[in-house]
């Protein structure tokens, strides 16, 4: 039987190892390397929230891609990216934006690593995932199920945004 004292000492192992791989990962990134292998910051250089700004303007056109690419009814009209971009506590760049001048009720998040050059995961809002739904996909009564559980004006205009009613 594993004792208490075994189990907090390998968690504490465990945080030690995942702290130091981080602290490397990111003091290569931070660090700039010199034809003579001494490792010396530039006082130029840009600050991470600065690089992370400018990865994030040069990937908004995939992010655009992607949701035209999630988007099957072609429903969007107008893509809007928030100013603030967020860097969260794992290092990852999130990109908020919205759909049709909407930031309510159709909000998405992109997550990007720094570097990666493709968008590493996407979130929308239910109502914004609700328009990109393949209905295809599904019997008829699930779909029947879900249009009754809206009102007249949410399922008309529902219809209306995924080219099924004019």
């Amino acid at each position: 039987m594993i004792t208490k004292k075994k189990m907090v000492f390998t968690g504490a192992i465990i945080l030690i190892l995942i702290a130091g791989s981080l602290y490397f990962y990111f003091d290569k990134i931070n660090t700039k390397e010199t034809a003579r292998g001494n490792k010396n910051m530039n006082s130029e250089e840009k600050s991470d929230r600065e690089k992370a700004e400018e990865y994030a303007e040069k990937m908004k056109p995939k992010v655009e891609e992607k949701l035209r690419k999630e988007d099957i009814h072609h429903f969007i009209k107008t893509i809007s990216f928030e100013k603030e971009i967020e860097i969260n506590p794992m290092g990852r760049i999130i990109i908020d934006g919205y759909v049709n001048n909407d930031p309510e009720k159709f909000h998405f998040s992109a997550d990007l690593i720094y570097n990666s050059d493709k968008v590493d995961g996407m979130s929308f809002s239910k109502d914004l995932g609700d328009r990109f739904e393949n209905w295809d996909d599904f019997d008829k009564e699930v779909k029947e199920d879900f249009l009754n559980s809206l009102s007249k004006e949410e399922r008309e205009q529902y219809l209306k945004d995924i080219g099924e009613m004019k």
